[in-house]
């Protein structure tokens, strides 16, 4: 028998025993999630050794840390890609065999979790993998929403949010740890008093208390070694405290304000259009501060006795403004719990944090009522008084006969908390996450305060792991790749450079197009069995799904917003299909486009851009006179799963944001490194893409540049001027996609938005779009030389890796050094659990003695 033969033979019987102990059933006779539950828990077994040898190598030598707090993850499913990260797909399929089970039936069990919405959620798991890989000692932490963001189904057109119900069976994943469970207080009577230094500290009276209780996940970094770190994603809920629920109220018949706490992590961006949905999001952020902070301190002292330490040995890392709350809540816990200065606790709080900004956009740039802070938490805002005070005098200390520059800079303005002024304030770094929108920080958003921390301000371009987006998602073409250059882009994503000099080789062009053509088919049977079509009532009346895998591929996914310009997509889309209506040989290849991505519920216009979008593929799809060369589908529910079976499929990659708006963008590279072609304006990280790609092969680039998008605008004067794009506007008024009054009304004012506002300039480019998109078309009808760009364009990938990220992020922020499990403590801890597992193991053969 050989070795896989041997651990395959071990791993299926301690399934059985995990069936049995579980669920009382034999393995014969366990449904597909049941077997899923044992199979998990098995693996868990098997990885906690690795976890306890990571935690105690970082603990025992007592190395600086990390702390990464994020709203937002999105793992995806766990299960495949951990046991990708430990090499175990040959056991894995050796083990499925003995027990006569399909391996993708079990994958398809694990629900994908709902921690996210878009892109900074999936960009902070790829940094946890990413820090993982690395051995970083790193933790991350978030909150752990009960129904995610929402489920969405789409009711002819229209969507429809529901709960997300991705933890209605156990999450074979996480560890309920009651015994670091922590209490965060909000509202009550606030009082001063005076720390050891005689110095003002911020007490409460009577105040609101919510036990914040942790649920532990492993992140799993990648190895082809057993040595494999696995770090710990710390996700708070209020959902499982008895201690939330107000009992007393509920009994009075106010069961809203019973049971507002244990709500509190229900739901990610609860709608904030109402008082109710801005107090529960409000809650949330500091919710995640407080206790994450809480959770740091505790574990520095356990770790190293005293936080005398607290600067050299923590870094904290505000992912985006929500949890910029910490700033405040470090410099009161450290005054009044800890007596340290104020002084002192200021300067540890900027040694130790370090901000990201996201995003240019207002709503992202976070601003807080005054009074609701007050009111929720007086002992913050005082803190948050005193900081801005104190920056205040600085800056007119600095800048003499500047009030304009301190109300510009003021944390507190016109009774508002601006917290990114927070962030910047609390911070020694602030970085941005792609070049050009670092510099538009620098010289719009953030200049007062570069003019005032010049060496704070950095750029550190955002990235994709290539395990879980190449590796994993596209197999075909991961081994496309490794039988070329070998395993090592696994783990050095530099190295994929060297495809380049496959790009011209017919046999890897025409490798490359069968790989894409088998990823197509695997998307159309995805949605045929998947992708629903609903009527007005949501009943399912139909699958959706194209047939022809020699058309086009145009992929458009992630979260609808104007500045993302799904509406630019759609305009062209009513161009072809006018075009074509006139002339069915008009275009020179068939084109499907896909379309996912989900609505906020509180943002009315990215709701009817969604809703036309939906009404023009289901025009499109209905028309027989076209339907064989134009077609649009909407993927319903966008996420990670279906994520990685549409990215593999794209042909041509939608990065077509109003140029300075986009912050990086990583469905860019996700799309790029799978062997899709760029249509991008410059914009994110698509400047540096092309920059790393080159201009030779990086032919579908168009539109105004961010600097032109600020020059004076009048949509009508475009539409006016331009009957072809008149013609595709005007049909959202008399055009066929109406299918009700109601929608006739909503396509109407989308009209008018666009020929009377336009504030993201759409109109603006979609000439230029228009006759991109043409060159796309006649690049594509030469299939060789459309795989050679794309070859080229994964080739020069290499820097977008989260790798490559964390690196900088260790080097440039955190001055982080890796921290491997050490073999020594790993050897101790395999050496216990074998002695326990040989205990099991006599204890049974007692057990049947004796019988």
């Amino acid at each position: 028998m050989d070795n896989i033969d041997f651990q395959a033979d071990v791993l299926a019987q301690k399934i059985r025993h995990h069936i049995i102990t579980t669920f009382g059933r034999r393995a014969q006779d366990a449904s597909d999630e049941e077997f899923f539950q044992a199979f998990c828990a098995t693996f868990r077994e098997e990885m906690m050794m690795n976890w306890t040898a990571t935690l105690d190598t970082i603990e025992q030598h007592r190395v600086r840390m990390v702390y990464f707090i994020s709203m937002e993850y999105l793992p995806g499913r766990l299960l495949k890609n951990n046991l990708l990260n430990v090499g175990a797909g040959d056991l894995v399929r050796a083990v499925l065999a003995k027990l006569h089970r399909n391996f993708e039936n079990i994958l398809s069990c694990e629900p994908d979790a709902g921690l996210g919405n878009g892109g900074l959620g999936r960009l902070s798991s790829c940094f946890l993998d990413s820090l993982a890989t690395l051995h970083y000692p790193a933790r991350g932490y978030g909150l752990r929403y009960q129904y995610g963001i929402f489920d969405q189904e789409i009711w002819n057109s229209n969507q429809v949010e529901r709960p997300d119900g991705w933890l209605l069976n156990m999450n074979p994943w996480e560890f309920r740890r009651d015994a670091h469970a922590t209490s965060v207080h909000f509202k009550g009577h606030p009082t001063i008093g005076q720390n050891e230094y005689g110095e003002e500290i911020e007490l409460l009276e009577h105040a609101e208390e919510v036990r914040a209780l942790p649920y532990d996940t492993p992140i799993i970094g990648y190895s082809p070694a057993p040595t494999y770190s696995v770090l710990m994603l710390r996700l708070w809920s209020t959902k499982e405290s008895p201690r939330n629920f107000q009992l007393q109220r509920f009994n009075a018949g106010l069961a809203e304000q019973a049971s507002e706490n244990t709500s509190l992590t229900d739901v990610l961006y609860p709608n904030d259009n109402t008082e109710l949905g801005k107090k529960i999001r409000l809650k949330q952020e500091f919710l995640l501060a407080s206790a994450s902070l809480q959770d740091i301190l505790r574990h520095t002292l356990r770790v190293h006795g005293s936080l005398s330490q607290l600067a050299d040995k923590v870094r904290i890392q505000i992912n985006d403004t929500h949890p910029a709350l910490i700033i405040a809540e470090l410099v009161r816990t450290l005054t009044k719990n800890h007596n340290f200065s104020w002084e002192s606790a200021w300067e540890i709080c900027r040694t130790c944090c370090s901000y990201t900004n996201h995003t240019i956009l207002r709503e992202a740039l976070e601003e807080w009522n005054e009074r609701r802070i007050y009111e929720l938490l007086p002992r913050q805002h005082r803190v948050i008084q005193r900081l801005n005070q104190q920056f205040c005098d600085q800056v007119r200390k600095t800048f003499p006969h500047n009030e304009e520059m301190v109300r510009r800079t003021s944390v507190i303005e016109n009774g508002q908390i601006r917290m990114a002024h927070l962030a910047i304030l609390g911070s020694h770094k602030i970085n941005g996450v792609a070049r050009l929108h670092t510099e538009l920080l620098k010289q719009n958003v953030f200049k007062d305060f570069v003019d005032l921390f010049p060496d704070a301000f950095i750029n550190i371009t955002n990235g994709v792991t290539q395990r879980r987006w190449l590796l994993a998602a596209n197999p075909l073409l991961a081994q496309f790749i490794t039988t070329r250059i070998g395993e090592g882009w696994i783990t050095d994503f530099s190295q994929i450079s060297r495809l380049t000099k496959y790009a011209s080789d017919p046999a890897s062009q025409q490798e490359f197009l069968a790989i894409k053509q088998a990823n197509k088919q695997a998307l159309i049977r995805y949605l045929a069995s998947e992708n629903a079509v609903r009527d007005g009532e949501g009943k399912i009346i139909a699958h959706t799904a194209p047939t022809n895998v020699q058309a086009l591929f145009d992929v458009q996914v992630k979260r609808f917003h104007e500045y993302k310009r799904q509406i630019l997509h759609v305009l062209h889309l009513i161009m072809v299909y006018q075009e074509l209506l006139e002339n069915p040989n008009a275009r020179p290849v068939a084109r499907i486009s896909f379309f996912g991505g989900k609505a906020a519920p509180g943002y009315a216009k990215a709701q009817q851009i969604l809703h036309l979008t939906c009404a023009v593929a289901r025009t499109l799809q209905q028309d027989p006179r076209i339907s064989d060369r134009l077609q649009a589908v909407f993927i319903e529910n966008y996420n990670v799963s279906k994520a990685e079976i549409i990215i593999p499929a794209a042909d041509l990659s939608e990065q077509i944001s109003t140029a300075g708006w986009e912050a990086s963008g990583t469905g860019n590279m996700k799309l790029a490194i799978n062997g899709a072609l760029t249509i991008g304006t410059e914009d994110g990280a698509n400047i540096e893409m092309r920059e790393a790609i080159g201009d030779a092969w990086w032919p579908f680039s168009f539109g105004a540049s961010a600097k032109e998008m600020t020059a004076p605008y009048r949509p009508r004067d475009i539409y006016s001027q331009d009957e072809q794009i008149k013609r595709a506007v005007d049909s959202l008024k008399d055009g066929p996609f109406a299918s009700s009054e109601i929608e006739s009304a909503l396509l109407l004012q989308l009209h008018h938005y666009l020929t009377e506002f336009d504030p993201y300039r759409v109109l603006k480019d979609l000439r230029a779009y228009y006759d991109t998109q043409k060159r796309v078309e006649e690049l594509f009808i030469h299939p060789s030389l459309w795989a050679e760009m794309a070859i080229h364009n994964m080739a020069g990938m290499g820097r977008f890796s989260t790798d490559v990220s964390i690196h900088n992020y260790a080097e440039k922020i955190w001055d982080l050094k890796p921290c491997p499990p050490d073999p020594s403590i790993l050897a101790r801890v395999l050496q216990e659990y074998s002695e326990h597992d040989r205990c099991r193991i006599h204890h049974v053969s007692s057990t049947n003695y004796r019988k």
